[in-house]
């Protein structure tokens, strides 16, 4: 009896052991969420990443307003000066900005191996763009030119797949094929049945800043992008000064107040400080966000050529922006995927 009573005092005994450890989990609970709690400041290190791909997009949307801006601030700037003097001197005035940021950052010589590549952006960017749609606005209405020039995306996807050998899908490229259908039937239609002078100005300006724009992307891997355009600015400026002389003492000026916005405009805002902040948003969310962001470029001169220059639109030309803008969407869509 005894020994039974001792098994049956043992049962509570035997019993009781597991209430500890059940206590113990149940207070290692605390102890776990405790230690959990270090893993929570995870949250905060992903923050500044957040906070950076949002300042990233506000940069690059800064940039393509620029952009937006570019062809009303030529037209502007044609009612004072001639389109080779305006050029000229936009060129010099951006290259002086740029010349203080680089000495004010200290910034290094590129390499030797960098200067083609610059030569390439600065004959692109610096003086083919805004000579050929600065010679297209002479005969072109800033609508026509920012429909044309919403090609340019695609452009630069077409030229960089052919300097790099990325081979994009099918349907990168029948998007493509559309987009430029759209636009060769606006040009058609806008010129009464046959291209002209200015449209070929505008083709020829989409392969040169399409030209700039690829080279200068592969040269962003090894140079921060505001100093490639900064660069290629300072390299141009002996042949702009130049240029500027020519083209002053041939050229009448006729100063005014619409016409010295404009200069000043396409000089600092378009050429360099528009690059700047587009190049710096690139850095941050990548060129593939950063060019679905440019597609809105051509609505926005829409309205700027009816809000600053009071420009009346044809209906062919918002639907000949906006179908444009789903090819490129399209394409850009197949080239992420």
């Amino acid at each position: 009896m005894r020994a039974q009573n001792s098994a049956t005092r043992s049962t509570p005994i035997a019993v009781a052991g597991p209430a500890p450890a059940a206590r113990s989990r149940t207070a290692a609970t605390p102890a776990a969420s405790a230690s959990a709690a270090p893993t929570a400041p995870t949250a905060p290190a992903a923050s500044p990443a957040r906070r950076s791909a949002r300042g990233g997009t506000v940069l690059a949307c800064l940039g393509v307003v620029a952009f937006s801006l570019t062809f009303p601030a030529t037209a502007w700037g044609l009612e004072s000066f001639g389109p080779w003097s305006f050029v000229a001197v936009r060129s010099v005035l951006a290259a002086a900005v740029a010349g203080a940021f680089l000495l004010a950052a200290r910034a290094p010589l590129p390499a030797r191996r960098h200067w083609p590549g610059l030569a390439v952006v600065a004959g692109g960017v610096v003086v083919g763009y805004p000579l050929l749609t600065t010679l297209a606005l002479t005969t072109a209405t800033t609508s026509h030119a920012a429909v044309v020039v919403g090609l340019l995306p695609l452009t630069t996807a077409a030229l960089s797949a052919l300097r790099t050998g990325v081979r994009p899908s099918r349907r990168f490229w029948a998007a493509a094929v559309a987009g430029a259908a759209v636009v060769l039937a606006f040009t058609l239609a806008q010129s009464g049945g046959s291209l002209s002078a200015g449209d070929g100005y505008l083709f020829a300006a989409l392969l040169a800043c399409a030209a700039g724009y690829t080279e200068g992307g592969r040269l962003a891997r090894d140079l921060p992008g505001w100093q490639v355009i900064g660069w290629a600015l300072v390299a141009c400026l002996p042949l702009n000064l130049a240029g500027a002389a020519a083209g002053l003492a041939y050229e009448p000026v006729h100063l005014g107040v619409h016409g010295v916005a404009g200069l000043l405009w396409a000089a600092v805002g378009s050429t360099f400080l528009g690059l700047y902040v587009w190049y710096r948003g690139m850095a941050e969310i990548g060129a593939p966000r950063a060019s679905q962001l440019q597609l809105a470029q051509p609505l926005l001169t829409l309205l700027w050529s009816v809000a600053l220059l009071g420009e009346q639109l044809s209906p062919a030309a918002p639907a000949a922006a906006c179908a444009v803008l789903v090819c490129i969407a399209a394409t850009q869509r197949a080239q992420s995927g």
